[in-house]
């Protein structure tokens, strides 16, 4: 069973993955052209995680892989204010056939200036309409210098996923 890690182009999955993998900063400037995969190995557990690229070519892709997996991360430029529509509608459209999946937002490139605080990337994707049902959290995430050792913020997302993880196997 995978993980599978959605989000648009640019938002920072990538990147998001590289550091829950290594526990270390590396910026991927190269959009995923297709699928990337990534393993990652806890003391508890060893996780695989799915990436499918954001292009538009690319989004009909998400929804066949979501029934096979176990959780969805679902990733955001919390600093692309223009497209934060399109994110909401996407995400949106993807889990309401699926109402158990649990579903955990990162906020991502919190550090840049302008970003959104989590608040407004919680009203932005207007989370509070997906449901009582399902295991839903929204972490503000970043990716700070390269080579450096990843963000609190990252560690606990890390955490939490491997927590949910454990809890439906």
């Amino acid at each position: 069973k995978q993980i599978l890690v959605l989000g648009l182009d640019g938002a920072g999955k990538t990147s998001v993955l590289h550091s829950l993998a290594t526990n270390h900063v590396k910026h991927s400037m190269a959009p995923t052209e297709g699928f990337n995969a990534i393993c990652v190995n806890t003391e508890e557990s060893q996780m695989e995680f799915l990436e499918i690229g954001g292009s538009e070519s690319l989004r009909s892709y998400w929804k066949m892989y979501l029934p096979k997996v176990l959780l969805l991360i679902y990733v955001v430029d919390s600093a692309d204010h223009a497209r934060l529509p399109v994110a909401k509608q996407l995400l949106h459209q993807l889990i309401q056939n699926n109402s158990t999946l649990p579903v955990v937002v990162l906020a991502n490139k919190q550090d840049l200036e302008g970003a959104y605080c989590i608040t407004d990337i919680h009203d932005a994707l207007a989370l509070s309409d997906i449901g009582d049902k399902r295991k839903m959290f929204l972490i503000g995430t970043h990716v700070a210098e390269d080579g450096s050792e990843i963000s609190s913020s990252m560690k606990d997302a890390k955490e939490l996923i491997a927590q949910l993880v454990l809890d439906m196997q």
